[in-house]
């Protein structure tokens, strides 16, 4: 569940996620022992400074487990999923020293459906194991079978090396946890810590612009930035959906998978070309950015295309970010061939602002 993304002015390039299978839980079964209403769950503990130093081995700080809906996720790029297999149970903490917390999440069952006394176990991508839970007869809950690793990548050890595993992973003391109910306001405000919202940014690309809207953004670069930028390449840019690509939309796209097959289109000037060219790019939904691959439509290139990509995320204050870490921008021949295939000049990330229609006019 990995991915990179934008940080501060760096742009993401892709969504990595786990290759292999997982047991997910019945979306029917309600674990009532855990929600007698049915409804969100929240248990957390945080460790004073006195428990803390009577468990050196322990790592972790501050801890809460919810089981309900993801309390991480909001609003982005991706369209609206109506899977009932989503998570049902998501644990987080904080380890001592650190600004923010980590999280996973698993499904949750009885180990024997039909005794709930049997325990329960929440299990994660790859069968892996999340926790075991009981609760007590106050209704605090107990959290064991914490694996080290529960953070990391399943073989992590191995990857990462002894001493660095060490460091990344829990402690020897992270296990058996016994947490108190609390409001799942005190879940939601936790599980906030981990991406806190930026209220700048405002809602995502798929929401601001619907399927049969146009737009235009873009940026002219002067000389006296291009002067402290001697390696960037592009002297103006313009990304939009004009006539033409509305039209390809409303033929072969639909709308309830927006903004997945929306064509763009990018224009380009260079310091050394002052002709404009012009590349068309078909989007996908990914997380909080669009991936958009060049087409061969409006396009004079021979070769395959697929793997010159380009990535647009909202930016603060009505800003777009445009992302091009494998050139896939035409300031360059797209089928030649590139050491690895990375931008090697300095037009990797662009911050563009909104522009009439007329100025993404052919």
């Amino acid at each position: 569940m990995a991915r990179t993304g934008i940080t501060g002015a760096v742009l993401g390039i892709a969504l990595f996620g786990v290759a292999c299978g997982a047991a997910r839980a019945d979306d029917t079964t309600k674990l009532k022992e855990l929600s007698p209403t049915g409804g969100d769950a929240c248990f957390g503990r945080v460790y004073d400074a006195a428990h803390l130093k009577a468990h050196p081995g322990q790592k972790v700080a501050r801890i809460f487990f919810l089981y309900g809906r993801d309390p991480v996720s909001r609003p982005n790029e991706e369209p609206p999923s109506n899977s009932g297999g989503a998570y049902n149970a998501f644990l987080t903490t904080t380890v001592r020293g650190a600004k923010a917390p980590e999280w996973a999440g698993g499904w949750c069952n009885r180990n024997d459906p039909e005794d709930a006394a049997s325990g329960i176990r929440c299990g994660m991508d790859c069968d892996r194991t999340l926790a075991s839970l009981k609760l007590d007869e106050k209704g605090r809950l107990t959290l064991s079978d914490v694996q080290p690793d529960v953070y990391l990548d399943a073989g992590s050890e191995e990857d990462l090396g002894k001493a660095e595993y060490n460091r990344q992973a829990l402690g020897k003391e992270d296990d058996n946890f016994r947490l108190d109910p609390m409001p799942v306001a005190a879940c939601t405000a936790e599980f906030a810590r981990i991406d806190p919202v930026d209220p700048a940014l405002g809602p995502p690309l798929r929401e601001r612009f619907k399927p049969d809207q146009a737009f235009c953004f873009g940026r002219d670069y002067d000389a006296a930035h291009l002067g402290t930028h001697p390696g960037q390449v592009t002297q103006t840019i313009r990304v939009f959906r004009g006539p033409v690509e509305l039209a390809s939309f409303a033929a072969n796209g639909d709308p309830a998978y927006w903004p997945n097959d929306a064509d763009i289109a990018i224009s380009v000037t260079t310091r050394q070309k002052s002709a404009k060219v012009t590349q068309t790019y078909s989007c996908q939904g990914e997380a909080d950015q669009w991936r958009c691959a060049a087409s061969a439509k409006m396009s004079d290139f021979k070769c395959d295309l697929a793997q010159k990509e380009v990535f647009l995320r909202r930016g603060a204050n009505g800003t777009m970010m445009l992302a091009n870490p494998n050139g896939g921008l035409p300031i360059a021949d797209l089928c030649a061939k590139s050491e690895e295939g990375k931008t090697r000049s300095d037009d990797k990330v662009f911050r563009l602002q909104e522009m009439p229609q007329s100025a993404c006019a052919p």
